[in-house]
């Protein structure tokens, strides 16, 4: 499958934030960025559930897959990237 470049505008401080939690699980932000797509294709949606709360209460993302569905996921990506 031929690979394809693509920006995306981020604040700086997200990007860095990102990078450091995705390193932690070995991946670098292209490989999360994949693997967020893919989930996505794959539930035929956001693999989260966005839900508006109250203006004083932070905005929080639910996660439709298990911790452990979810690590089974990334553990596929792995294999599959060598």
């Amino acid at each position: 499958m031929a690979k394809v470049r693509m920006n995306i505008n981020l604040d700086e401080e997200l990007k860095q934030q990102a990078q450091d939690l995705f390193s932690e699980f070995g991946m670098d932000l292209s490989t999360a960025i994949t693997v967020f797509l893919k989930q996505s294709l794959r539930e035929n949606g956001l693999p989260f559930i966005i839900q508006k709360t109250p203006a004083e209460e932070p905005i929080q993302m639910h996660y439709a897959a298990q911790p452990s569905h979810l690590m089974e996921e990334l553990d596929e990506v792995a294999r599959r990237m060598g």
